[in-house]
């Protein structure tokens, strides 16, 4: 059986047993295995590669190895800026959808501005028809899920933490230039819209009748939100974020410039 030495480059490698990491891996390949199956047979979903090099030449995921060669696969951040990349573009405000498993990140991102599909029972075939659907990026810490082919778009996502994740998702699609707060509703994804208070009196408890005066409703659910110590602690967070993003952009300004 001919045999292939794979290296996998930078975050890629979070993926790896710990014993295996930051090392040459060789592994016995068939004339018909494609590079993408022998890749995600180490753990590495497709989705989470941007250029693969097969002896220094750039191939896509269709490439068949004959065995001798050295493969080096390169996650996008860090891929060689002249090399064939595989990993689509994402628009510059990505509409999302999230496995079952991440319902607090959905929330925190719809709470951002971003369009998300989520349920707390969508199965991962659903998921998968989302994103080819309606070009949607799937975010999950489900590794399996992001081998379907369907998914073309995709980030797993590694922090455990929900807030953590949004800082993660943020950095990785740079959602910072397009954050608006409070424009989707977090339970259901709908729009929201100011509404009189004269409308919705009626359905107010007799406190917030009497204090409150501006409201925002969802287009699709109905559910009301105004200003509470809620909302006050989301801006501060937004804040937060904003500051990461500013801080980001100096870094980015500050590095020279790749060749």
């Amino acid at each position: 059986m001919a045999v292939a030495d794979i290296h996998l480059h930078d975050r890629l490698n979070d993926l790896l047993p710990p014993r295996r990491r930051g090392q040459a891996i060789t592994l016995e390949v068939s004339r018909r295995a494609a590079i993408k199956d022998v890749i995600e047979s180490l753990g590495v979903p497709h989705t989470e590669v941007d250029v693969i090099l097969v002896d220094g030449d750039a191939v896509g995921f269709s490439h068949i190895l004959a065995g001798g060669e050295r493969v080096d696969v390169y996650p996008w951040p860090t891929a060689p800026a002249a090399a064939r990349h595989l990993r689509p573009t994402p628009p510059t405000r990505p509409r999302f959808v999230l496995d079952a498993h991440l319902g607090r990140l959905a929330r925190y991102l719809r709470l951002l501005g971003f369009d998300c599909r989520y349920r707390n029972d969508i199965d991962d075939a659903e998921v998968a028809a989302l994103a080819e659907q309606e070009s949607r990026v799937v975010l999950t810490r489900d590794r399996a899920l992001l081998r379907r082919k369907r998914i073309r778009l995709a980030h797993y996502v590694r922090e455990v933490d929900p807030w953590r994740q949004v800082e993660e998702v943020c950095d990785e699609f740079d959602l910072y230039p397009v954050l608006a707060p409070f424009t989707r509703c977090s339970r259901c994804n709908g729009r929201l819209d100011r509404v009189e208070k004269a409308e919705v009196e009626h359905r107010l408890e007799p406190l917030t009748r009497r204090y409150v005066e501006e409201f925002l409703e969802c287009e699709a659910c109905g559910q009301l939100f105004w200003h509470g110590s809620h909302v006050s602690r989301m801006e501060a967070l937004v804040e937060r974020l904003q500051r990461r993003g500013l801080g980001r952009d100096r870094r980015r300004d500050s590095e020279p410039p790749r060749p």
